[in-house]
């Protein structure tokens, strides 16, 4: 099986910047599919940091027709769901995820991508991440918990061998800002029946509301995915990057539909305290790939 982008799997690294590109005027992207690729030696980091690149699927499907996966699409419309509630669709032509041990390696090596980009995309959107009292977020709660054991994420993750994209993954990346002072105001038997898991040590409830988010997200029913969420934001304004990689695209679609209460016709209780601002897929591709598109 080709190599996946190691930078996937940094794990315990303290700082993350999630730079989101748009070509530039009536470029056609192929360039800028080419220069991400020639970043770096996919095997190898940069400066100290961990760099993982993505691509809108249909840009990527251009650039490398015969290692794209079949049928993998932008969130190009929004997941409007009950009562108004809208998972927005902000899709974007590249992504780079930048993870690093320190804040100014991450910061200097974001300034140098920019610059090496800069003929050829803006950036539409720039977030900073940091831990939370190790593995929590924003709600005070442990994040990951149904993430699956590191020697069975490769086969939930990445395109097995032999489908094209192999070794590759589907990243969907949402931004969600916390209503934290509505969040504080629930005691905290509510806010574990808005999660259907204990606060303090992530047990699942039994006999937990329809409505809850485990409920609304349970893997079980949706399928096993690899997330790597991270908390953003100032103390007055914050919340959740969604990090979430899967080998099938469908896994993370029919998940967005339910918490948004298009399958069961249930909403998540989250998404009361939480809110969308914004949603895109990418097609993050294996190593291999990135290294022959740089030396073509």
């Amino acid at each position: 099986m080709k190599t996946f982008q190691a930078g996937i799997f940094a794990l315990g690294t303290s700082f993350h910047a999630y730079l989101e590109f748009d070509v530039l005027g009536e470029q056609d992207g192929l360039a800028l599919v080419k220069t991400i690729a020639s970043l770096r030696e996919p095997r190898t980091t940069v400066g100290g940091v961990n760099l993982v690149s993505g691509f809108r699927p249909e840009l990527w499907g251009k650039a490398a027709p015969a290692d794209a996966p079949v049928g993998v699409k932008g969130f190009n419309e929004d997941v409007v769901g009950l009562d108004g509630f809208v998972m927005p669709a902000t899709q974007h032509d590249a992504v780079l995820w930048i993870s690093g041990g320190s804040y100014d390696i991450v910061f200097d090596v974001a300034q140098q991508i920019i610059a090496v980009l800069g003929a050829l995309a803006t950036v539409a959107e720039e977030t900073t991440s940091w831990p939370y009292h190790h593995h929590r977020d924003l709600t005070g709660f442990i994040d990951g918990t149904e993430n699956p054991p590191l020697v069975e994420v490769p086969e939930v993750a990445f395109i097995p061998q032999g489908q094209p994209g192999e070794g590759g993954s589907i990243l969907l990346l949402q931004k969600w800002v916390h209503d934290a002072a509505k969040w504080k105001s629930l005691a905290v038997e509510g806010q574990e029946r808005v999660m259907g898991r204990t606060k303090a040590d992530s047990v699942e409830i039994e006999n937990k509301a329809p409505n809850s988010h485990v409920a609304s997200t349970d893997q079980d029913t949706f399928g096993d995915i690899f997330r790597r969420n991270m908390p953003y934001g100032t103390a007055t304004n914050h919340g959740t990057m969604f990090v979430g990689f899967s080998a099938e695209q469908q896994r993370l679609s029919r998940m967005l539909d339910s918490m948004a209460g298009r399958l069961t016709g249930v909403r998540d209780a989250l998404t009361n305290y939480t809110h969308p601002l914004t949603g895109a897929y990418y097609f993050v591709p294996a190593a291999d790939d990135l290294r022959d598109m740089a030396d073509h």
